[in-house]
């Protein structure tokens, strides 16, 4: 896609229910800036019966598409004209991009994590293992991530076990299989890296997802990554760094999307550290 005409009025969205408390206005507004665009990003909540009618409001002229949040990766995926391979595989979308009438779905969140992870200096080893925490659409992307980096086996740990059997059911890997299994049957002397993609710990600090028994039961060189990055230092994270492991928060992630969906939008490569930088420690308590 070429970079859009400086001149003209360009306009992104995140859709989403609840959407007020979302980072990414203030992340896409300085990428617009960065990029020398005079662009607009709007978050609007948006109910799930309505979902429909807002994807179609992205096929209107000067609308470069949109960011999907909860309740919609999943509930998207029959509304759109076309999918990315990744979107697919996933079954998930949180990218949406406006192509001449036709809405394109693709999921930036699978290689927003494996960037984020790059930062945070993961060390992948050839046969190790990595546990998921969650079922949904972002459970979905950290499984497909996961398998990118070559985990031989991914683990789903959710509180409805039928959720978690039927996300791992849905990623036939026979050669690095996805399995779901309650916290107890995980090997996690095993484990090299625990995603956690439930909303677990989401403005409540002293919430986490996985008992720190289990955390004591890793490895030393394990990686625990928390896609929750409000607050900046969650309990799961808290509860590992006290363990001696490596632990990090959401927000790499957050930037690495929202980088990849404003390049697919616009054309415009903005490199990550803008994103970063207009989060604003401000915007994240700790």
């Amino acid at each position: 896609m070429n970079v859009p005409d400086a001149a003209a009025p360009l306009h992104a969205y995140l859709f989403a229910d609840p959407a007020a408390h979302s980072l990414s206005p203030r992340m896409h507004a300085a990428a617009f800036h960065a990029a020398g665009l005079g662009g607009t990003y709007e978050a609007r909540r948006v109910p799930a019966a309505e979902l429909g009618a807002a994807l179609a409001s992205l096929r209107a002229p000067g609308v470069l598409g949109a960011n999907l949040s909860l309740p919609h990766k999943e509930a998207a995926l029959p509304l759109l004209d076309d999918l990315s391979a990744a979107a697919r595989a996933i079954g998930a979308v949180n990218t949406v991009v406006h192509r001449d009438g036709r809405l394109h779905g693709d999921n930036t969140d699978a290689p927003g994590l494996l960037a984020a992870l790059d930062d945070a200096g993961f060390d992948w080893t050839p046969g190790a293992q990595a546990v998921v925490l969650g079922a949904g659409g972002a459970a979905r992307a950290a499984v497909y991530a996961a398998l990118v980096l070559g985990e031989q086996k991914v683990w789903v740990v959710n509180r409805t076990p039928a959720r978690a059997q039927a996300l791992a059911q849905s990623f036939p890997a026979p050669d690095r299989p996805v399995a779901a299994a309650p916290a107890a049957d995980v090997p996690w002397a095993e484990i090299s890296l625990v995603i956690n993609a439930s909303s677990a710990g989401l403005d409540a600090p002293d919430q986490t997802p996985l008992d720190a028994a289990f955390l004591a039961r890793l490895p030393a060189h394990a990686l625990v990554y928390d896609m929750v990055y409000k607050p900046r230092d969650t309990r799961l994270m808290r509860d590992a760094r006290a363990l001696g492991l490596k632990a990090e928060n959401g927000l790499g992630m957050l930037a690495h999307q929202a980088r990849l969906a404003f390049a697919q939008w616009t054309g415009a490569e903005v490199p990550v550290s803008v994103f970063v930088e207009a989060l604003g420690a401000d915007g994240v308590p700790a």
